[in-house]
C-alpha cells in the first residue's frame, strides 16, 4: 500500500481496527442465525464509512471513491456481509440520490443514509432481467399525479432492514424510438402494495441483509422520479460501473482474509513433527495466494484512481472485478485446503469466505460480462 497518502493510510488503520475489534467477533455468530447486526452499522455510520464519499454539506466526510473502497476491502477481510451492506448502502442507496436526485430529494434522503441512520436498496435485477438489464418488465405508469408502479424484483440488498427507508427500482415507462423507456423511481419503504418478501435462504452473505420484492398498484408521487425520465438505464449503468469498483476492492479483502487465516494456520500446525508452512507446497501456495491479492489491489487502485480523476474508468473497473473476484474464490479455495478438514467448519473464517466468494463473480456484473466489456473495448466484440 505504498502508493497511498498519510490520510488514505491512517484510513485503512482505523477501518482494519473497527473490522477486527468490532465486527469479526460477532461473523459467526451473525452468519449461523442469518442476521445483519444493526449495532454495527450503527457504529459504522458514527465512524463516518456511509459518509465516506459524499460532501460534507449532505453531512458526508468529504472523501473520494477511493477512501470508500478502501473501508469496504478493511471489511472484507473479517465479513463479506457488513462490507456488502456498507458498498450496497452508499453505491445502490445513497449513491444515485447524490448522482441523479433533485436537490429536494437530497436534502430529505441523504442525511440519514450517510450518517448510517437509514439505507436504502436498488431494485434492478428481476426473475428474467439480470445481466440483461434491458429486459425489465416492472412497470409505471401515470395516474393522476401519482406513478403506478407493477411488477417484481429479486436479490435486492438493504431492501428489508429495520432501518430501511426506500428502494430506488427500475421501471418501463413508456417506448422511446421503438425501445424500452427505463426510468428510476424512488418507492419508500411501507407504502401501500409494496411489499418486502421473506429473506432468501443463501449460500453465503448469510448476514446480509437480501429479499424479493412485489409491487402491485404501488403508487408514489410524480416527484418520486430520480433523475431524468427515460434515463434510468443509462444511469444504471454508470452506478455499476463504480459499483464493480467497489466489489473488487471487497474481493481483494476477502483475498487478504483467507492468506493471513491459511498462513496463520500453516504456521502453527505441525504435520509429521515440523510446521505446514514448512512444506514447499503449502509455501507455494500461500505465494501464489498473496500473489492475487497485490495483483487485485493494484487493478481496484488503478479503476479507483481513473474514477476520481474524471477519467474514463468502465473497462478498468470491469478488469478490477474480473481479477479481484477470482483472486477470491481462489483464495478462498486455496485457503481451506490448507486448513484442511478445519477449513470445512463455518467457525473458520476461511470457510464462509469459501462460500461468500462465489457471488463476487456473479453480483454487479457476472465474470461473463466483465469479459465482454474489455472484449469491446479492444474491438473484438
Amino acid at each position: 500500500m505504498n502508493d497511498l497518502s498519510s490520510e488514505e493510510r491512517e484510513l485503512a488503520g482505523l477501518v482494519r481496527e473497527f473490522a477486527d475489534t468490532v465486527v469479526a467477533p460477532q461473523s459467526y455468530e451473525a452468519d449461523r442465525t442469518h442476521t445483519l447486526s444493526m449495532d454495527v452499522v450503527r457504529q459504522m455510520g458514527e465512524i463516518g464509512l456511509f459518509g465516506l464519499p459524499f460532501p460534507e454539506e449532505y453531512g458526508g466526510q468529504g472523501g473520494d471513491y477511493f477512501a470508500l473502497c478502501l473501508a469496504i476491502e478493511a471489511l472484507g477481510r473479517v465479513d463479506q456481509s457488513i462490507a456488502i451492506t456498507l458498498e450496497a448502502g452508499v453505491s445502490l442507496g445513497a449513491m444515485p440520490i447524490f448522482r441523479f436526485g433533485t436537490e429536494q430529494q437530497k436534502q430529505e434522503y441523504l442525511p440519514d443514509l450517510l450518517a448510517g441512520l437509514a439505507l436504502a436498496g436498488f431494485g434492478l435485477t428481476e426473475p428474467e432481467a439480470g445481466s440483461d438489464a434491458g429486459a425489465t418488465r416492472t412497470t409505471a405508469r401515470e395516474d393522476g399525479g401519482e406513478w403506478v408502479i407493477d411488477g417484481t424484483k429479486q436479490f435486492i440488498t438493504n431492501s428489508g432492514t429495520p432501518i430501511t427507508r426506500f428502494v430506488t427500482v427500475t421501471a418501463v415507462t413508456g417506448q422511446q424510438d421503438g425501445r424500452k423507456e427505463i426510468s428510476t423511481i424512488i418507492v419508500p419503504n411501507g407504502t401501500p402494495g409494496f411489499t418486502v418478501e421473506p429473506a432468501y435462504d443463501k449460500v453465503g452473505w448469510n448476514a446480509s441483509d437480501t429479499h424479493p420484492l412485489t409491487l402491485d398498484g404501488v403508487r408514489v408521487p410524480q416527484a418520486n422520479l430520480l433523475g431524468v425520465r427515460g434515463e434510468g438505464f443509462r444511469n444504471f449503468l454508470s452506478i455499476l460501473d463504480e459499483g464493480r469498483i467497489a466489489i473488487a476492492a471487497l474481493a481483494t479483502g476477502a483475498a487478504e482474509g483467507c492468506l493471513e487465516e491459511a498462513t496463520r494456520y500453516a504456521q502453527s500446525r505441525t504435520v509429521f513433527g515440523a510446521a505446514l508452512s514448512t512444506r514447499q507446497n503449502a509455501q507455494f501456495t500461500l505465494a501464489r495466494m498473496a500473489a492475487r491479492v497485490h495483483t487485485a489491489r493494484l487493478a481496484w487502485h488503478h479503476a479507483a484512481r481513473l474514477r476520481d480523476a474524471g477519467e474514463s474508468f468502465a473497462v478498468a473497473s470491469a478488469i478490477a472485478k474480473l481479477v479481484a473476484g477470482e483472486a477470491a474464490m481462489d483464495n478462498a479455495r486455496d485457503a481451506t485446503q490448507i486448513l484442511g478438514g478445519n477449513g470445512f467448519m463455518n467457525e473458520f473464517t476461511a470457510a464462509r469466505h469459501y462460500r461468500d466468494s462465489k457471488i463476487l463473480e456473479i453480483g454487479e456484473g457476472t465474470t461473463e460480462v466483465q469479459l465482454l466489456v474489455i472484449a469491446r473495448a479492444l474491438g473484438v466484440a
